[in-house]
């Protein structure tokens, strides 16, 4: 076995250009390979993860204004949301919807400890806003049924307002924060989202006694069962449409007037598009497998060729027609093994470098979680395996043929170099 493998080693350092560039076709095409697959998974991983911090099968409606007059009213009226939708909506749709939360923005605030301070709005929510948001908490609770009924001044913040507000790490649990000189008591520390600016949270009903006395609010949300396609969607959104335009007075089809998005319809068109690149990189990648296929089989086609003098002189010396073979298909699985290898190892290395920076941006204490596209770029490693297994049987196969052909036939015309 010693003597073959120092063979095959003559065989390849006797032939450098022939060696590398069956190797380079080899190795070039296991990495472009890797590389596709790895940028086809990132960006679908990506979107994947910017999707977990909403529900799937979630709506959100925003009051408008009116576009069109209806029934003697002129257009351009503002159509408000407010309590009585939350309760239309849960009493209309009781088993359909579920989850449901208002949400009611304020202006910008100084929000204070000491002599630290941050600027932001804060969102007034129901306790189901963190199931549809799927916020998980970092320390303490989130809002409470309690909170809402008592319109308590209690707020849940994100885990980098915390590190703002109490810079020496101070439990913020319990403390109370002025909120343009009210004082508000911190009940929970979540670390969940995207966003540059992060929520803070407080109960509707507090926002709405304290900042908006109208009762008006920014949007509702909510989740809804039983629909799983987008034209189960689209029936449901017309109905609610219809039953919101007669409770608002304001033509069915004016868009304007109400805007309503349903978080499944995205999903499902950019997983489809997303499943559209993937079907495109996999082309893209058995393309380029084929065509290292391609250069292997023309690589070693001439290699036999130029080996049918050497292969003369070993049958005129005693060598039996198995054992060029032999010698041919461990020469084609070693070089094909060895710089499958290297491709391999190269394609994986920089998809997990790739993978290092972006968590390494991703979870800095400068760098906020910002929405991504591109999440985790790697390669299920059964698939780069595959992939060299069929270049190793496509050698195999290029250079039976030309080999089979080369050693039956007679020494003396092989000697003539045909």
């Amino acid at each position: 076995m010693f003597d073959l493998l120092n063979e095959i080693y003559n065989s390849m350092k006797k032939n450098k250009l022939r060696t590398f560039l069956t190797g380079f076709s080899i190795a070039w095409g296991i990495f472009m390979l890797i590389i596709l697959l790895g940028s086809g998974n990132g960006l679908k991983n990506g979107m994947s993860e910017n999707f977990k911090y909403m529900s799937s099968n979630s709506v959100t409606l925003w009051p408008g204004w009116t576009s069109e007059p209806w029934k003697g009213m002129q257009k351009g009226r503002t159509v408000t949301l407010k309590q009585k939708d939350v309760e239309f909506l849960t009493n209309k749709y009781k088993g359909k919807i579920y989850s449901i939360s208002p949400s009611v923005r304020t202006s910008t605030l100084n929000i204070s400890n000491a002599q630290e301070y941050v600027t932001l709005s804060i969102n007034g929510i129901y306790p189901d806003y963190q199931e549809m948001r799927s916020l998980e908490m970092f320390e303490g609770r989130f809002i409470n049924e309690s909170d809402i009924k008592g319109k308590k001044k209690v707020l849940v913040i994100h885990k980098r307002t915390k590190e703002a507000l109490f810079k020496n790490g101070e439990n913020a649990l319990g403390c109370f924060v002025n909120v343009n000189n009210i004082p508000y008591k911190i009940v929970g520390v979540y670390n969940d989202g995207f966003e540059q600016n992060p929520d803070i949270y407080a109960p509707s009903t507090t926002i709405v006694s304290i900042y908006k006395p109208n009762g008006e609010f920014n949007n509702i949300s909510f989740e809804v069962k039983g629909i799983s396609s987008p034209k189960e969607m689209e029936a449901f959104i017309t109905d609610l449409r219809n039953n919101l335009s007669i409770l608002h007075n304001f033509k069915p089809d004016d868009r304007n007037a109400l805007w309503i998005r349903d978080r499944l319809s995205d999903y499902l068109q950019t997983q489809g598009i997303f499943n559209g690149i993937a079907l495109f990189v996999w082309i893209i990648g058995i393309g380029t497998l084929i065509a290292g296929v391609v250069g292997i089989s023309n690589i070693m086609l001439i290699t036999v060729k130029e080996r049918t003098k050497e292969f003369g002189i070993r049958k005129a010396i005693g060598a039996t027609p198995s054992s060029i073979l032999k010698l041919v298909f461990i020469e084609s699985i070693f070089i094909t093994a060895l710089f499958g290898y290297v491709g391999m190892v190269f394609g994986v290395g920089l998809t997990e470098l790739i993978n290092y920076v972006l968590e390494m941006n991703s979870s800095g204490p400068s760098n906020p979680e910002n929405m991504t596209m591109f999440r985790n770029p790697t390669v299920d490693l059964s698939v780069v395996f595959l992939a060299t297994f069929i270049l190793i049987v496509a050698g195999v196969i290029a250079g039976y043929v030309p080999a089979k052909k080369a050693v039956s036939i007679k020494p003396i015309d092989a000697l003539r170099g045909e």
